[in-house]
């Protein structure tokens, strides 16, 4: 089989490696499945370039935590698939169901043997999701990560209602789940980005109002704007250290925020004082568990909603599509195509 590692010690695109690996089979419980296309998210970048928060990488390791593809063999003991499933591989590997544990958050995967940047993938039955009839294996990679996180921070911890303000900083995946999510529970999706053709698509996906930050410096004034000065009720903060503050300035009382992701670094300071004087919530959201990726799942099938696959690479142009997103030229998600 055909895989990608990151290899120990590199940084960078260059130091992914295109190697050949012998098939292996699935042991009690596992399930074998063949890949067929892989998503990649900010957090591979990072650990691409040595800068994930656990640290470079201390072994040649497979890249990328999203992907999609078909059972091709089970072991013994095996009932939750069957030889020809579609299915997904969940962000966590051990994350069933409930609160995480320490366990199961040392079971993500992507820079570790797990990695999805592999044409033959071997997995713990339990470890996998079925995905949508009405998805390609394409658009079902994109799920994992970026549209779990979508999914938590906005229905789980934030309790989404018909008509609340959502605001969504960016067109990268998390925020482009966010809006097609918002949009089709009837909520009133307001979202940013520096580029007008972007803003014009994300109307098009249901977008209520849109703000360009780069012509807008003072974008959080625009965005409450768009409310009639009542703020906005839920913020996926994807954004970090520079997106936050404006981020709280946009808030309603009673709003939420869920912080996710550090594009600009992560926020050190969380303005205790500003959470309190709104009565507000904050979460910190680090994806989500197998149930949740279900409940993603049976909401998408419901409402035939479709992820935005921007560019599509083959497995042999794996370090372009690398390079694409670290370019930031993109409107949803970057996929491999295995």
């Amino acid at each position: 089989m055909k895989a990608y590692v990151v290899v120990q010690g590199s940084k960078g695109v260059d130091g992914l490696e295109r190697v050949e690996r012998d098939r292996p089979s699935p042991g009690p419980g596992q399930v074998l499945v063949r890949m067929r296309a892989a998503s990649l998210n900010f957090r591979d970048l990072a650990i691409v370039n040595g800068k994930y928060f656990r640290g470079p990488v201390t072994q040649d390791t497979i890249p990328l935590s999203d992907g999609a593809g078909e059972v091709v063999a089970v072991g013994t003991a095996v009932k939750r698939f069957k030889v020809g499933d579609r299915v997904a591989g969940i962000f966590f590997e051990g994350w069933i169901d409930g609160a995480p544990t320490a366990a199961s958050l040392a079971t993500a995967r992507g820079g570790n043997d797990g990695g999805m940047l592999s044409q033959i993938v071997v997995t713990d039955a339990e470890g996998l999701v079925a995905i949508p009839s009405h998805l390609t294996y394409e658009e079902a990679a994109t799920l994992p990560c970026a549209g779990v996180t979508a999914w938590v921070g906005l229905f789980k911890r934030g309790h989404l209602e018909k008509g609340d303000f959502v605001l969504l900083e960016g067109t990268g995946g998390v925020s482009v789940f966010g809006l097609q999510l918002a949009a089709a529970a009837g909520a009133k999706p307001i979202i940013t980005s520096s580029s007008d053709a972007k803003l014009a698509r994300a109307r098009e996906l249901g977008a209520f109002g849109t703000v360009n930050y780069r012509s807008n410096p003072e974008w959080q004034n625009d965005v409450r704007a768009l409310t009639g000065g009542a703020g906005v009720d839920q913020v996926l903060e994807v954004g970090g250290q520079d997106t936050l503050p404006r981020a709280l300035q946009a808030l309603a009382f009673g709003g939420h925020v869920a912080i996710i992701g550090g594009l600009s670094g992560f926020a050190s300071d969380v303005p205790v004082g500003t959470l309190m004087g709104l009565n507000a919530t904050a979460s910190g959201i680090y994806v989500g568990s197998r149930a949740d990726f279900e409940a993603l799942n049976a909401f998408l099938a419901e409402h035939k909603i479709k992820p935005i696959v921007d560019k599509v690479f083959d497995l042999e142009d794996a370090p372009a599509a690398f390079a694409a997103m670290d370019s930031g030229d993109f409107f949803g998600k970057v996929v491999i195509r295995l």
